[in-house]
């Protein structure tokens, strides 16, 4: 794609300038409701009868947590996929599988396997970066679930945990190497017994017939076995291998599986490299010049993959090559409902593959598959952004990526100043995704992200890009609570943009330099930086980002007590927001000119704002402004002297927070109810609701912590 279309301005994060209102007013849905599920087991599942028989034997004397251990290419997560289905009704909430990498370069870090739970019934939800936090979220998740897990390829001990749920759910582990873990039943995995080695041979080579006693015990097929190590993974590639070449006996197959041994062993394999290379060579060597190549270039890929991914990348039009893979059994393939699938290589044939791969064409594989996963993340990018079922729709795809498109980025910032495309990338991924990411990244990595576009962006002399690169760390920095920092990026930005000549960028940022200042308790400067941002949106014709900046001089006027001039500007605010037909606007500006009432002792006007800002929420389906309502509603009717109306909307704010993962207005309301009770003199539910309350501060790291924590301790003297 061309540098044009790549920047459009829109997609930058730095337009997005926000209404500065406590509370965060992005939009995140209620939780699914779903039973997730593991991927069927393999058809031929063969030869762990008795391992299944012991699995299920120990769940039911009470083991929660097994651990199945064994070398790669055992079979480790088939049984463990087996195992699943057989436990399925045990779990009623459903399976959830993880898949931790443990023997790639890059584990997945506890953290990141928590927010990947989590996001199962919370995508939208802006995850905490902390461990800490994280693991608050997910046992509170998990708490009232019963849920089996399924852990695959673990690293050690220390990766896994963190993850163990709570007590009614059940976890299996598949790891290459040995740990302990308390409450884990342990299985080590062996390679199969030769009778059932030969069994998976033939239901392999003849899928429809089943196995004669004179088969089991042919001598050939026994030899072909042995050959194999009688590792399930190398007799996949043997039994494909008889199933795809009618000329291959089990007599010859033999032969060549020895010879090919022989070969191996004077290069120095030996093991399970032996076997398995042994069989998936000659599986390779039968194929077309063409197959053999798209199967090297599938190395390209560190996680599965769809059909349009690796057309592109490979350039198999057609998909033509791929099928015939999948036929030689180098490609494995699961189905994800009726239209969907993902194809992917078993981590030990992706390492073969890739030593068998050109250094020349690993590189241009690797620059088509980075430049096709800038294409996904934009496309994830643009369905959020669309809302309702798209929102949820771009976040899927993100995740279901998101391996593909980290390894597309870190191509391109390996190569950066190496390559004009490399540049090219570099600059443009962060904003290609600048919704997404910044609800999947954590926002350090996401702030490296965008240093390194910058950089690349003056690589290429694209002044554009560099200021919409610094008004977007700027913005990250402002996330992170860090504004001095956002401020000195903004300032960087403003210089851009009044260079260029860009005025709809230039009110942008100075819109955001106005909500940094208004957060570090300046109003008089986020007036006068509003105020410019209000000439340049009058001049452009700008009427929504006009309306933003009115209702956030507002604000500012309401932070120096001058209430009645705060009014004037939300009511103009209101009205634009109202002409565009601009629904979510409007209900904030209702909700400001609720406060603004408040402050004024008019608790019945604030009542009727806050209402019909209630109303507006659940209209368009803002759950979290519905939320910051009902808690404004709960606060206006204690002020009014109705306490119980106080705490009915308290509740239900407590409850639509809970749902969509907003720990800090769960908070809020649960200390408000608290206040209320106090009030009415039920001093133990009170003391009850203050230590909910501050359990969350704590975890959240509130400021607010402290001030629950002294009340408490007078509460209980």
């Amino acid at each position: 794609p061309d540098n044009k279309s790549r920047f459009d301005q829109r997609g930058q994060k730095v337009i997005g300038q926000q209404i500065n209102v406590a509370g965060d007013a992005t939009l995140p849905p209620p939780p699914l409701v779903l039973v997730p599920h593991l991927p069927a087991p393999p058809r031929d599942f063969t030869g762990r009868d008795e391992e299944l028989k012991d699995l299920l034997a120990d769940f039911d004397r009470g083991a929660t947590i097994t651990g199945l251990r064994g070398m790669g290419g055992i079979g480790k997560t088939a049984l463990a996929y087996e195992l699943a289905e057989k436990l399925a009704r045990r779990y009623p909430d459903g399976q959830i599988l993880v898949e931790l990498r443990g023997t790639g370069p890059e584990p997945m870090t506890p953290a990141e396997a928590m927010a990947k739970v989590v996001r199962i019934y919370y995508p939208e939800a802006k995850l905490p970066g902390s461990e800490a936090e994280l693991a608050r979220i997910y046992h509170s998740l998990l708490h009232d679930l019963r849920v089996l897990m399924l852990l695959d390829n673990a690293f050690n001990d220390r990766q896994v945990r963190p993850l163990l749920p709570p007590a009614g759910c059940g976890v299996i582990v598949t790891s290459r190497r040995k740990f302990t873990l308390l409450g884990l039943v342990p299985m080590d995995l062996d390679v199969l017994p030769e009778d059932k080695a030969v069994e998976l041979l033939l239901r392999l080579w003849n899928p429809e017939a089943s196995p004669s006693t004179e088969q089991l015990k042919d001598k050939d097929l026994s030899r072909i076995a042995c050959l194999c190590g009688y590792l399930p993974l190398a007799l996949r590639a043997a039994g494909s291998l008889l199933a795809n070449s009618p000329d291959l006996s089990p007599a010859q197959l033999a032969r060549d599986l020895r010879d090919e041994r022989t070969r191996l062993k004077r290069i120095g394999k030996e093991g399970v490299d032996l076997d398995v290379e042994s069989s998936f060579g000659l599986s390779y060597s039968r194929l077309t010049e063409e197959t053999a190549r798209v199967f090297l270039l599938l190395s390209v890929f560190p996680a599965g993959f769809d059909a349009a991914a690796e057309e592109v990348v490979c350039r198999d039009e057609g998909h033509r090559h791929l099928r015939e893979l999948m036929r030689w059994s180098l490609v494995e393939y699961q189905s994800l409902g009726v239209e969907y699938g993902r194809y992917h290589l078993h981590d030990i044939v992706r390492i073969y593959a890739a030593s068998c791969l050109q250094a020349g064409e690993m590189g241009e594989a690797e620059e088509r598959h980075a430049e096709h996963y800038w294409r996904v993340l934009s496309a994830s990018n643009e369905q959020y952004k669309q809302g309702g079922e798209n929102l949820l729709a771009g976040l899927a795809l993100f995740d279901r990526e998101r391996a593909n498109i980290l390894a597309g980025w870190s191509w391109a910032e390996r190569n950066l100043k190496d390559s004009r495309a490399a540049d090219s990338l570099c600059s443009s991924y962060p904003g290609a995704g600048a919704y997404v990411l910044n609800l999947r990244l954590h926002p350090q990595e996401q702030i490296r992200w965008l240093e390194t576009a910058a950089d690349a962006a003056k690589q290429m002399q694209d002044r554009g890009a560099e200021g919409a690169h610094f008004g977007n760390i700027g913005l990250a920095y402002a996330d992170r609570g860090e504004t001095g920092k956002a401020i000195v990026y903004y300032q960087q930005a403003l210089t851009i943009t009044r260079e260029i000549g860009n005025r709809q960028d230039e009110g942008a940022i100075l819109g955001n330099l106005g909500r940094a200042y208004a957060n570090l308790g300046e109003p008089r400067k986020a007036i006068e930086h509003h105020d410019q941002a209000l000439t340049i949106f009058k001049e452009i014709g700008d009427r929504r980002d006009e309306g933003t900046t009115l209702c956030n001089i507002g604000i500012a006027y309401a932070a120096l007590g001058k209430i009645h001039n705060a009014i004037e500007y939300f009511e103009q605010a209101f009205a634009i927001a109202r002409e565009i037909e601009e629904r979510r606007n409007e209900g904030i500006c209702l909700g400001c000119l609720g406060q603004a009432n408040i402050n004024l002792g008019e608790i019945r006007k604030a009542i009727d704002h806050y209402q019909q800002a209630l109303a507006i929420a659940r209209e368009i389906g803002d759950r979290r402004s519905e939320g910051n309502s009902l808690g404004s509603l709960g606060t206006a009717y204690k002020n009014l002297g109705e306490p119980h109306k106080a705490i009915e909307h308290y509740d239900q704010a407590r409850t639509i927070f809970r749902e969509i993962g907003d720990w800090r207005g769960e908070g809020n309301s649960i200390w408000n109810m608290s206040l209320v009770l106090n009030g009415l003199g039920n001093r133990a539910e009170a003391v009850k609701l203050a230590g909910e309350a501050l359990a969350i501060y704590e975890q959240i790291k509130s400021p607010i912590a402290e001030r629950v924590r002294l009340q408490l301790a007078e509460w209980q003297r």
